[in-house]
């Protein structure tokens, strides 16, 4: 499995969960959301990282 690949997908998930947190918990959600864009950031960088390693 590519690395990067579960941390990007887990920080969809998560990031998805703060959006629908956002009505009821809007300072909840705000963090959640955060958390997650942070690990879509973080696994998009090794992804890309990798893929030059590779060639």
């Amino acid at each position: 499995m590519r690395e990067g690949l579960i941390p990007a997908v887990l920080g969809t998930a998560v990031t998805a969960s703060g959006v629908v947190l956002r009505g009821k918990y809007p300072m909840a959600a705000a963090a959640v959301a955060g958390f997650g864009l942070a690990h879509m950031v973080l696994g998009a960088i090794d992804l890309v990282e990798h893929r030059r390693q590779r060639f």
